[in-house]
């Protein structure tokens, strides 16, 4: 039996009020990622291929059967980006990013202001559920966006920053308003867990 499994948020479901609120956190965390990892699950199942870590077996979809791999992709790809997703915030985080990655977004797009507003802008773009992102691409950082729950790795890059724009992320706080949740949204970014994805994936 496949045995991926949501963990527990590191920080209490009220700690991002007011940018994201409590019940948000509790019907996204406990109910939406819950089911992407019993639909990973089920679709994984009699497969020997359901102990891998998460993004491996996103890296290597060929290996899935083509009548599994559809849901894989939807589900575990729901999975990681949800884990990354949790990850990324943090109650009280720092305002922005430090040391090399701040002088390499610098470097990427200008300023750090100018790569919040190519990040909100790939946000807004991004036409019906999906997510932005910062991701390292050979070396390069470069804000994208994926449509549904793609993953960057499914392309081969590294994702070190995702913020999730499906509606159920944020339509009971900001309505249909999502470029307002992308501009709150940076309030609870953490920063040194961006900069150790960095530091990794370099």
């Amino acid at each position: 039996m496949a045995t991926y499994k949501v963990d527990d948020l590191a920080y209490a479901y009220d700690a991002l009020v007011p940018t994201i609120d409590e019940e948000t956190m509790h019907l996204h965390h406990d109910k939406h990622h819950q089911a992407y990892v019993n639909n990973l699950n089920a679709a994984l199942e009699g497969l020997d291929i359901e102990d891998q870590p998460i993004r491996e077996l996103l890296s290597n979809l060929d290996q899935v059967p083509e009548d599994k791999r559809q849901a894989v992709i939807n589900n575990g790809g729901g999975h990681l980006n949800h884990k990354l997703f949790w990850e990324s915030m943090t109650p009280g985080g720092a305002k922005e990013p430090q040391g090399e990655l701040a002088d390499e977004i610098d470097k990427a797009f200008g300023s750090f202001d100018e790569f919040k507003a190519a990040f909100e802008a790939k946000g807004v773009g991004q036409f019906g559920s999906g997510w932005a992102w910062l991701v390292l691409d050979n070396g390069e950082l470069k804000v994208t966006s994926t449509p549904n729950q793609n993953n960057p790795v499914m392309d081969g890059v590294t994702p070190l920053l995702g913020n999730d724009v499906w509606e159920h992320a944020y339509y009971l706080t900001y309505k249909n308003a999502r470029p307002n949740y992308l501009k709150a949204w940076w309030a609870v970014v953490n920063w040194d867990i961006v900069a150790e994805r960095y530091a990794t994936a370099k």
